[in-house]
């Protein structure tokens, strides 16, 4: 078996050579890299610019309505739309309740001021007009009694003061004879003294006793005013229940045509019930409904217009109910000379309510954007109609076709008039075609 020899030295030494040498690395360009960074830079803006942000939303531009701002004359009225209504209507109400024991008109019938249009019951009712009238009377003849007892006071009265005056007058006249008699001596001083003393008693009595009718007539005056006032109260409660009782007997109180009047015989009615109506014959009236926004603007006296059977009717705002139910309000409108012929109760009219006269304006078509931004801001669309932002204004007077632009929008501008339903909290749409 042999053995071979392997020298270590050589290798030792080719590897300690081959640990010294350096290695030289490859470097890219600074021209490359700055490329690079501005790239990287460049990439992350439009990545940014592309994102989608808070304050500003994508639209479809199928789903919006854009109107370009002119200049323009500018209309100042109000189209109303009317119901033909009665110009008078008075309400049947039931003052007493009671049982319908006769009808004698039907509804829709013309009937007369005062006329019977059905019979009504109330036992209660008629047996407490009953108890009133008893009373009444038994109170008014109290009332008389207390009267003539006055009456026959008086009569003593003047009777004690006609007495006192005759008596006054015969001690006067006893007086008169024996004085001289006296003087001569032809009568005693008793005598005459006691016929002196009764001449002042009794001119003493007769001022007692007209002081004394005096003020019993004052007094007994004053209570028979105060007696008589009580009866004519006492009367005027007995005609009140009369008249209670009356109103069974249902009248009309104006004469026209009876509407909703569906009473049945049998029915009982309560106190209050309304029972029907009757109106105006032949005058009608117009009853508006107008938007809310106009309600400082409409004032009675103003005048509108409505056409019908080409011609054209004059009308005058006669009232207005400032109540504002579901955003409208409500006036009346009387025709000023005539009112069209074979106009219906119930029928709508469009009526136009004048403002005042035609004035030069930048106009804006009226548009649903008013209801969503009150006319504060509008979205202003880019000239390239890739996008709108909104933008602050001014609105002045609107009418059904367009909106008065006082600041903010110029001729050629277009703007974003249909509704901002869920957006209105956006600064800028983008628009995609």
């Amino acid at each position: 078996m042999s053995v071979v020899r392997i020298q270590s030295e050589p290798l030792a030494a080719s590897f300690s050579g081959g640990m010294d040498r350096p290695i030289t690395r490859r470097k890219l360009p600074k021209v490359i890299l700055a490329a690079a960074g501005i790239g990287l830079v460049l990439l992350l803006a439009l990545a940014w610019w592309l994102a989608p942000r808070g304050n500003r939303q994508t639209i479809s531009a199928d789903r919006l309505t854009l109107s370009e701002v002119r200049q323009g004359r500018f209309d100042d009225f109000l189209p109303l739309r009317s119901l033909v209504t009665p110009a008078l209507t008075v309400y049947l109400d039931a003052v007493e309740g009671g049982r319908v024991e006769r009808k004698v008109v039907e509804d829709g019938a013309f009937v007369q001021k005062g006329q019977l249009l059905a019979v009504m019951s109330n036992a209660d009712l008629q047996l407490a007009t009953l108890r009133s009238e008893t009373d009444v009377a038994q109170q008014l003849n109290n009332l008389r009694v207390t009267e003539l007892s006055l009456s026959q006071t008086l009569s003593e009265n003047d009777r004690a003061v006609t007495q006192a005056e005759n008596e006054l007058a015969k001690a006067q006249r006893l007086y008169d004879l024996q004085s001289p008699l006296a003087k001569r001596g032809f009568v005693s001083a008793k005598t005459f003294g006691d016929t002196r003393d009764d001449l002042v008693f009794q001119q003493k009595r007769l001022r007692q006793v007209r002081d004394a009718q005096a003020t019993q007539s004052r007094l007994q005056s004053n209570q028979l005013t105060q007696l008589r006032a009580t009866a004519r109260s006492l009367e005027a409660a007995l005609g009140i229940a009369r008249g209670n009782l009356d109103q069974l007997n249902l009248r009309a109180p104006v004469s026209g045509q009876l509407s909703s009047f569906a009473i049945e015989v049998g029915e009982s009615m309560s106190r209050g019930e309304r029972i029907g109506q009757i109106d105006s014959p032949g005058r009608n009236k117009l009853r508006a409904q107008v938007d809310e926004y106009y309600l400082g603007r409409v004032q009675p006296g103003q005048i509108a217009t409505v056409d019908y059977g080409g011609k054209t009717y004059r009308l005058k705002v006669a009232k207005i109910f400032p109540q504002v139910k579901n955003g409208i309000f409500e006036a009346d409108l009387w025709f000023l000379d005539g009112e069209p012929q074979g106009i219906q109760r119930g029928q709508t009219l469009q009526a136009k309510l004048t403002f005042g006269d035609p004035t030069p304006a930048r106009l804006l078509p009226n548009g649903a954007f008013y209801n969503d931004t009150g006319g504060q801001w509008v979205f202003v669309v880019a000239p390239n109609g890739r996008s709108a932002v909104k933008r602050q204004v001014r609105l002045g007077r609107r009418n059904t076709d367009y909106i008065e632009i006082l600041d903010g929008l110029e001729p050629g501008e277009k703007v974003v008039t249909s509704p901002y339903t869920g957006f209105t909290d956006k600064d800028r749409l983008d628009i995609s075609q």
